[in-house]
């Protein structure tokens, strides 16, 4: 239920989106991603994830820490709630510089780039044991239809696949008053098929620091979670889950007020404009 650098399954995917003031870095969104991830190609593999993000850097990956299970958290705390509809919107980002920072975060090492197409040259700093293949034409895919975003390679190997905890990290979004988050599928290494529809397996968890009293549902985290990590986590979420069909393939996107009214019968698939 992503973009794979090689072939791969991925199942019981969760999506989480969060829309908080923060006292430091102002108006941002955390996202929060795990999945269960089967390595099907022979070496080493990654996981792809575009994000609608004014600028990152290694600073805005959130650790995990003690707190593994926090998505499953919120999924205890919103199931059962039935799957919403979907509808289809598509937009274009902003024009961002040209940059590549490596680094690792939990099990994975990091590849984090405005422009994909200089992703090929900084795969020499990845760790020969984590280091895929890359398909170039997967890279200019992304460089064509994802504009403005920044685009997160996450290497791993076979012996540290299933080992992954939730990967959460925060940025300033380029459309603030709509919580994104990424879904578009293709576990071949090659470019995704924005035509196709595509089995889903999702938890889609929100939040916003706006909601009003009676709000969602409380999350029980667990106790003597870090400041580090609970200062971007929210007191309580809303949920569907999305499974069992076929829907276009894209991203999953609300906009705030939707959320703050929790309609979540507003959810829809986000997929970018093709290009002629």
């Amino acid at each position: 239920m992503c973009v794979s650098m090689d072939q791969a399954e991925f199942s019981g995917t969760t999506l989480y989106a969060g829309r908080l003031h923060h006292s430091a870095h102002g108006l941002i969104h955390v996202l929060g991603y795990q999945n269960t991830a089967a390595n099907l190609a022979v070496g080493p593999n990654a996981m792809l994830l575009h994000l609608p993000a004014r600028q990152m850097s290694r600073e805005n990956f959130i650790s995990a820490g003690r707190g593994p299970d926090v998505l499953s958290r919120m999924v205890d705390a919103v199931r059962p709630v039935p799957a919403a509809a979907w509808g289809g919107t598509a937009w274009m980002g902003w024009d961002a510089g040209q940059r590549v920072e490596v680094f690792d975060h939990d099990i994975y090492t990091v590849l984090l780039a405005t422009d994909p197409t200089l992703l090929e040259s900084a795969l020499i700093q990845v760790p020969l044991r984590r280091r895929p293949r890359l398909n170039p034409l997967l890279l200019e895919f992304y460089a064509a239809h994802y504009p403005g975003h920044s685009i997160a390679v996450c290497c791993f190997d076979n012996a540290e696949a299933e080992r992954a905890k939730p990967l959460l990290m925060w940025y300033r979004p380029t459309a603030p008053d709509r919580l994104t988050l990424p879904a578009l599928d293709c576990h071949t290494g090659e470019p995704p098929d924005l035509n196709a529809d595509v089995p889903v397996d999702h938890w889609v968890l929100l939040a916003t620091d706006e909601a009003p009293e009676g709000w969602g549902e409380a999350v029980d985290y667990p106790p003597g979670l870090r400041h580090q990590l609970r200062q971007y986590l929210p007191d309580t979420v809303m949920g569907s889950y999305f499974g069992g069909c076929s829907l276009p393939n894209g991203d999953f996107a609300i906009t705030h007020d939707d959320l703050l009214a929790g309609d979540l019968d507003r959810i829809h698939r986000l997929r970018p404009r093709v290009r002629g």
